[in-house]
């Protein structure tokens, strides 16, 4: 089966998979770091309860078996270890079937993670961490050449990923017909990055060329993707330009790096080392008939499962960011159909008074990412993932949304608890818990040149509303 392999996309597949180890990294260890306050047997959402109500069908994984703080910290800890192996070289290192069982392990681990994560993990690129990983498994390591179905299959998972958000976009909202949505974007997106405030004082003319430069990224070069060389690894880089642009303007976790990481899948890795003055590909053995079979069965599995993600593009009624199953393979993906014109934040505040006047003085808790203080710069966290961050954009838009954690969250602000404070950059009550926490809406806009040097401020703010009256804490 000499079709079955190709030697020139070694240096794609070892970018790929290095860097796709290094993302798994960084989402294990937002899974350690985050999970106790927010899923924990005391956190927002428990786990505990979630399993009592769901049945493994519907969320398959390890935590099904069995779960404790203790077990979650273990499973999250050790795939980050693992991950590191792997980014550090580990998977060529061993023979094929080890190093196949080194991704699947991560895979499993990170599935049974956002399978009980509930809508913490609600988020379109942990189906594509998962999605993507799962391709990994079938990619080989440097003992044989690349599987041509597998780089076929990841080119294919870009193309749903570009191709289903410009089509979001082109059914949704019409500022994105009308070349104007990033009129507002870089202000109302979910969380700004330190040259976002930069990015929204753009000239308007340059707005207008950014959307459609978007267009072209999303819905012409996913099909240039699926052409011959040299016009796949063309398209590929202005893929991989689009999304870095993405990451300079915004903070969109892992999102702009992984689908970067997938536009390798379709660079011709040969030409790459030539230009970049590195040796010729190593030497790469035949693959084994065993693997040959187990990667057309991966393949056939895909091909499938494709026909959910095919009818969803094709529908006026299109899903964003859809998972037809319960092990998040061949996903539909997609974002920012609809563009917010206006930004609402919301303001957590805490008062030592019991018994609030007009005169009581209420303190603001500071958050690491999101919008607070109108004098702080926002600052770059991507590809790391603040989770409640995050949510607490989502609050803004529809406090309905917030329901199911909001009012645990501020009883866990009333009991100053250590966990929940670790999620948050200031706590303005350090000594004694406070004795009432309110949540206020507020409207949230970048100040302009001349606001900026008089003021010292990014954000301009004015209060909407109260969303959440004061709440003391239960007896």
């Amino acid at each position: 089966m000499e079709w079955f392999s190709d030697a020139d996309y070694w240096l794609s597949r070892l970018v790929l998979q290095r860097a796709l180890a290094a993302l798994y990294l960084v989402g294990f260890l937002v899974a350690a770091n985050q999970f106790r306050p927010l899923i924990g047997e005391r956190g927002l959402l428990p786990v505990p309860r979630f399993l009592a109500r769901t049945p493994f069908r519907r969320s398959p994984g390890i935590f099904q078996l069995h779960y404790s703080d203790r077990f979650f910290a273990a499973v999250a800890w050790s795939g980050a270890a693992l991950s590191a192996a792997v980014v550090a070289g580990a998977a060529d290192l061993v023979p094929l079937g080890a190093s196949m069982g080194l991704w699947a392990v991560l895979w499993v681990l990170y599935l049974s993670i956002v399978n009980v994560g509930q809508t913490w993990y609600a988020f379109g690129w942990e189906s594509l961490l998962l999605e993507a990983g799962f391709l990994a498994v079938f990619l080989g390591n440097a003992r044989t050449a690349p599987p041509v179905l597998v780089l076929w299959l990841l080119r294919w998972l870009l193309f749903r990923v570009e191709f289903g958000a410009g089509l979001i976009k082109m059914r949704g909202d019409r500022c994105w017909r009308d070349l104007t949505c990033l009129y507002y974007h870089h202000e109302t997106q979910p969380m700004p990055g330190p040259l976002s405030w930069f990015f929204h004082h753009l000239p308007r003319p340059l707005h207008r060329v950014e959307t459609a430069a978007n267009h072209v990224a999303q819905l012409v070069a996913p099909v240039v993707l699926l052409l011959p060389q040299p016009a796949a690894t063309a398209a590929a880089c202005l893929v991989i330009a689009t999304q870095l642009w993405l990451v300079l303007s915004g903070n969109f976790a892992w999102l702009n790096w992984l689908t970067i990481v997938l536009a390798f899948s379709a660079v011709d890795g040969t030409r790459a080392a030539g230009l970049l003055g590195l040796p010729a590909a190593p030497h790469q053995a035949a693959a084994p008939g065993w693997f040959q079979g187990v990667v057309l069965a991966a393949t056939a599995l895909v091909v499938w499962l494709s026909y959910w993600p095919v009818r969803n593009m094709l529908s006026h009624r299109q899903l964003m960011n859809c998972s037809f199953n319960t092990v998040h393979l061949v996903n539909t993906y997609g974002a920012f159909g609809s563009v917010g014109r206006v930004r609402h934040e919301v303001v957590l505040e805490g008062t030592a008074s019991a018994r609030p006047t007009a005169d009581t003085v209420w303190r603001e808790y500071g958050f690491k990412g999101k919008p607070g203080d109108p004098r702080r710069l926002p600052r770059q966290f991507a590809p790391y993932h603040l989770r409640l961050d995050w949510l607490m954009w989502f609050a803004g838009i529809s406090p309905a949304y917030a329901r199911p954690w909001l009012g645990p969250l501020v009883a866990r602000l009333l009991e100053n608890d250590p966990a929940t404070l670790r999620l948050l950059r200031t706590n303005p009550f350090p000594d004694a818990p406070p004795a009432l926490v309110r949540a206020r809406l507020f409207r949230y806009r970048f100040t302009d040149w001349r606001e900026l040097r008089r003021t010292g401020a990014w954000w301009h703010r004015e209060p909407v509303g109260e969303l959440l009256p004061p709440v003391r804490a239960a007896r």
